[in-house]
C-alpha cells in the first residue's frame, strides 16, 4: 500500500480490509476524516472490540512506523515523554570541574542541559523520528488507565503537535504523526481533550460482522463451528455479566476450539473452554451448566437468521 492516505470513505473501508481489520462504515468515515483534516483521532469501547487494531492496521497499510505509549497509572513525563541523561551529565561536571572540558573563564563548555543528554520517551520521539521523509503513527492506549495531570499535559502536544521543555525551549513535529488515542471508559476523559480530536465509539460488532471477522482471521475454521461461537458470545453479551466477552475473547475461543479439534457446540465443550471467552470467575459460574446448555439449544433459532 502506498503512504498516501486513502482518497475516500470506501477506499478506507478497502484499507483497513487489506490490513485484515473489518470496519463499520462510521468508522471508516471517521478516520478519513481524522486523516484528512490532521486530527487526532478518540476511540473509546469497552475492552477488546478493536481499538488498538485500528492504529496497528494504519501503520501497517501507510508503511510507517508504529510509537506505542501504553498508559498506566502513574505515568509521568519522564517515562511519556523525555528525561535527562543525570549519569552522563554528571560525568560531563565532573569533566569540566577538572579543568578538561572548561575555558579560561572557567566557564563549562558544554551545556548539560543541551540535546545530547536528552532522553527520549514515546512522546518526544513521536514528534522527532520520521522514516522516509513519513512520519509515525502514535498510539496512546487506554488513557483512561493514566492520571488527570498527565491527561492535562497531553493538551498542547495534541492541539498544536509540539512539547515545551524548560530548559530547551519548544520541540514542534515538522510533519503531525498521526495520532490515535484509546479508552475503555474506566473514568471520564476530560472534555478539553475531547476537543482536540475527532470521536468514535467503537461498540460490539453485530452477528454478521463479527461471522465475518472470525472468518477472515481464522479462515480454516468450518462453518457450523464459526456460526455457533458467534451466536453464543452474542447471547453472552446480553447475560447480566461483569466482562462480556469483546471480539479478541471470540477470536481467542473460536482458537481455543480449533486446537480441541472441535466441529460443533455443545454443553461439554463449551463448559469446559469458558475460560478463553469469561475471564471472571463469577461469569464463568453464572454461564457454567444449565445456563450454558441453554444458551447452545437456542443456537439453531439464532443461526437460521444467520
Amino acid at each position: 500500500m502506498s503512504d498516501s492516505f486513502p482518497d475516500s470513505i470506501e477506499a478506507v473501508e478497502e484499507f483497513l480490509l487489506l490490513q485484515n481489520y473489518l470496519a463499520e462504515r462510521s468508522l471508516a468515515t471517521t478516520l478519513f476524516l481524522a486523516l484528512r483534516m490532521q486530527r487526532p483521532l478518540f476511540l473509546e469501547g469497552e475492552p477488546g472490540v478493536g481499538k488498538t487494531q485500528v492504529a496497528k492496521a494504519l501503520a501497517d497499510g501507510l508503511g510507517r512506523k508504529l510509537i506505542r505509549l501504553q498508559c498506566y497509572e502513574g505515568l509521568d513525563v519522564a517515562s511519556a515523554v523525555y528525561e535527562w541523561n543525570y549519569s552522563r551529565q554528571m560525568v560531563e561536571i565532573r569533566l569540566a570541574e577538572s579543568g578538561s572540558q572548561a575555558d579560561e573563564s572557567g566557564v563549562t563548555a558544554t551545556d548539560v542541559f543541551s540535546d545530547k543528554f536528552l532522553i527520549e520517551r514515546p512522546l518526544l520521539q513521536a514528534l522527532r523520528e520520521t522514516e522516509d521523509g513519513k512520519p509515525p503513527v502514535l498510539l496512546i492506549d487506554e488513557l483512561d488507565r493514566a492520571d488527570e495531570p498527565f491527561e492535562a499535559y497531553l493538551l498542547e502536544l495534541l492541539s498544536e503537535f509540539q512539547i515545551t521543555i524548560p530548559e530547551i525551549g519548544t520541540i514542534k513535529a515538522p510533519q503531525p504523526p498521526l495520532v490515535i488515542i484509546t479508552s475503555n471508559r474506566t473514568r471520564e476523559i476530560h472534555d478539553a481533550l475531547k476537543r482536540r480530536c475527532l470521536y468514535h465509539w467503537l461498540d460490539y460488532p453485530d452477528v454478521q460482522r463479527e461471522l465475518a471477522i472470525v472468518n477472515s482471521k481464522l479462515p480454516g475454521i468450518g462453518t457450523v463451528l464459526s456460526q455457533q461461537l458467534v451466536s453464543f458470545v452474542q447471547q453472552l453479551r446480553s447475560e447480566n455479566l461483569f466482562k462480556p466477552p469483546g471480539i479478541a475473547e471470540t477470536l481467542d475461543w473460536a482458537e481455543a476450539l480449533q486446537y480441541l479439534q472441535t466441529t460443533t457446540l455443545d454443553a461439554q465443550v463449551v463448559d469446559q473452554t469458558l475460560g478463553a471467552l469469561l475471564k471472571y470467575q463469577d461469569d464463568i459460574e453464572q454461564i457454567r451448566g444449565d445456563k450454558a446448555a441453554t444458551l447452545v439449544q437456542q443456537l439453531q433459532q439464532d443461526i437460521s437468521q444467520l
